[in-house]
């Protein structure tokens, strides 16, 4: 039977874990804290228990304080591992900024705000010769949309013309890791066909919702934080054509008008 560890069982890992539970797995997982679904990440007998028996492992677990805690705490036993497939989850923050060009796996990282998620994503390439690395643009899913900022009065139109952003759904990034189980090994990003500005996702969430779209603000009007700044101050286009390629996947939410058609759905 297929047993996969999950390091950091947030919004993503967890709608992996309830899939593969579905279809007969054992999944094993981590948190900060241990709970019903998860033992604590520094619990290193039951971990390095769970490393030695799991024929998949996955880490979710972005940088904290610039290191990466699962290679820190426990990457000479993820090297050793007899596990054959491990992957993680990275970001297309590490390409930085593109002035809106399309970004594929081949361009550099490190360029960008996001250094210690650029300087992990390299640290596990080099981990062993069987490492699948995703990286995932904007993820939204049920529950954590555009549609939940707009009911909580959170959204945002920032007036940037030409700004321009890939985005994933969660059950889409779920595929993609799954059809990776069957890949080669190597870096694949998971975006869907269609980059498109901020403000367009908003405008039409509002019209799912059938309320009035926030009016065009600066940031200095809307008081966004330096994280949403940081956002902002990044313009590219993350092409997928490799997944599809090689994985054989497809995107069953091809933009953004479909996946949120989907999520106000549910």
């Amino acid at each position: 039977m297929p047993h996969m560890l999950i390091f950091g069982l947030g919004y993503t890992a967890g709608l992996l874990a309830e899939r593969l539970r579905s279809e007969g797995w054992i999944v094993s997982a981590t948190r900060r804290a241990a709970g019903p679904d998860a033992m604590a990440f520094d619990d290193r007998e039951a971990v390095t228990a769970a490393l030695g028996a799991a024929s998949h492992i996955l880490s979710s677990v972005p940088p904290v304080d610039g290191r990466d805690i699962v290679l820190d705490t426990y990457g000479a036993a993820l090297a050793e591992a007899p596990a054959g497939w491990i992957g993680y989850l990275s970001s297309t923050g590490v390409y930085g900024d593109t002035d809106g060009a399309w970004v594929d796996e081949t361009a550099p990282i490190g360029g960008g705000r996001r250094k210690a998620r650029a300087e992990a994503d390299a640290a596990w390439q080099g981990l062993r010769g069987d490492i699948r690395v995703f990286r995932l643009p904007g993820i939204y899913g049920p529950g954590r949309s555009v549609l939940d900022r707009i009911r909580s009065g959170k959204a945002h139109r920032i007036d940037l013309p030409g700004q321009v952003f890939s985005r994933v759904h969660a059950d889409d990034i779920v595929a993609g890791v799954m059809a990776g189980f069957e890949g080669p090994a190597g870096v694949y990003n998971l975006a869907d066909d269609r980059p498109a500005p901020h403000n367009d996702v908003v405008a039409y969430g509002c019209r799912l919702l059938g309320v009035e779209p926030p009016p065009l603000q600066t940031m200095d009007e809307a008081g966004l934080s330096d994280m949403a700044r940081g956002f902002y101050s990044e313009n590219r286009r993350v092409a997928n054509g490799k997944a599809k390629r090689l994985l054989g996947w497809t995107p069953a939410y091809p933009d953004y008008r479909a996946g949120l058609r989907a999520v106000a759905a549910v």
